[in-house]
């Protein structure tokens, strides 16, 4: 059994999620559609102190990235809307695999958010039949207390229907989803045969161990319902197969797909600073980043301000191989600002000037994506 020192592990974890590597070849709108396929999914999240998750994930592997390629990804059906362990864009590619979920919510094996009203669903269901594409906003018109159009309850059954693989999100406007009939939605060649509980299974680990390097069977189930025995009988099947092999880090046992030990003899750009995502892929398991990355990371916008350590939203700090520092920042539209609140360095970190050089330098880059024209560091300190 291989034996990977917590720096191998942070390298094989780097280069698996697209960051710091060799840039990869090829237009803009290519590379990052390469990013999602290449991840199985990016978060999207509704926070937008500075550029959303979704958008900054895509952006921190592929510096020219813009906005318009996720609508274009959209628009040409290369990507959609669903849930993986939260709401996310997943490649097309791999809609059937989301067919088991859908098929267990729908028949009430596994639950979801919201008790079913099947009569609402079926209004709901049937309106969009008629009418086209509709955001929940459409449906206005009766008494909010009721359980008509325009009330809570509508919204629940748009939800369920969604969820349950009734309808699909075919665009958002200003971030608003807009629901249509899935058969509507789906490109003509896209593949709706049922995953085999082994090809699912089997599915879940090949993603993760891609996107990740190397993982356990813990990791892999995070915040997935109903499959933790189906990842079992991958990862022993897989193994037996010697497409999958066990290595230890720091004694900590986990799998990896038999060649990804290769990606050790690929350089690594030790001086490229990123500002990550507190949703971003690499660290969105903060048991994990602590582990493998030693950093103990909360994103604290859900905390109350009193009893906040670092701020409202601070942005996890890369800078070769490590996290050495995260970034309170916000935006400032009126004044096309971007302000570094306060800027904490981890006591472990050395070469202070040379970090916050390179810090300096991304940080204009950074400021470009989010749009503003100006940037500022408001002051510095260590964790």
């Amino acid at each position: 059994m291989e034996s990977l020192s917590l720096s191998q592990a942070r390298k094989l974890a780097l280069l698996s999620q697209g960051l710091l590597g060799k840039p990869s070849e090829g237009c803009a709108y290519s590379k990052s559609l390469e990013v999602i396929e290449r991840l199985g999914y990016v978060q999207i999240d509704t926070i937008a102190v500075v550029q959303r998750a979704h958008h900054h994930t895509l952006w921190s592997r592929n510096p020219s990235y813009n906005e318009a390629h996720l609508q274009k990804m959209v628009a040409e059906k290369k990507v959609f809307e669903y849930w993986s362990h939260a709401a996310a864009y997943l490649p097309m590619r791999d809609f059937r695999f989301t067919l088991p979920r859908k098929m267990a919510i729908k028949s009430g094996k596994q639950n979801h958010w919201y008790q079913k009203d099947h009569q609402l669903m079926r209004d709901v269901l049937a309106r969009i039949e008629d009418e086209g594409p509709l955001m929940a906003k459409d449906f206005t018109g009766e008494n909010r207390t009721s359980q008509g159009w325009g009330s809570k309850p509508t919204k629940r059954a748009l939800e369920t229907l969604y969820m349950q693989g009734d309808l699909m999100i075919s665009e958002r406007r200003n971030f608003h989803k807009v629901y249509d009939l899935t058969e509507r939605v789906l490109p003509n060649d896209v593949d709706l045969s049922l995953p085999t509980e082994q090809e699912y299974g089997q599915f879940l680990v090949r993603s993760y161990l891609r996107a990740h390097g190397f993982g356990s069977l813990t990791e892999m189930n995070y915040l997935l319902k109903g499959v933790k025995n189906l990842l079992k009988h991958a990862l022993n099947d897989l193994c037996d197969s010697g497409e999958i092999e066990k290595v230890t880090v720091n004694k900590t046992e986990y799998y990896a797909s038999n060649n990804v030990l290769t990606l050790l003899n690929q350089g690594l750009n030790e001086k490229q600073v990123k500002f990550l995502s507190p949703f971003d892929n690499l660290l969105i398991q903060r048991k994990r980043a602590s582990t493998i990355f030693q950093f103990d990371y909360l994103l604290e916008c859900y905390v109350p301000g009193p009893k906040r350590q670092f701020g409202y939203f601070c942005l996890p700090i890369l800078w070769g191989d490590n996290l050495v520092a995260r970034a309170d920042c916000k935006v400032d539209k009126r004044t096309s600002t971007l302000h570094v609140i306060h800027l904490y360095m981890e006591p472990t970190l050395d070469k202070q000037d040379n970090f916050l050089e390179a810090f300096e330098e991304e940080l204009s880059v950074f400021a470009q994506f989010n749009q503003c024209n100006h940037h500022k560091i408001e002051k510095v300190s260590r964790c």
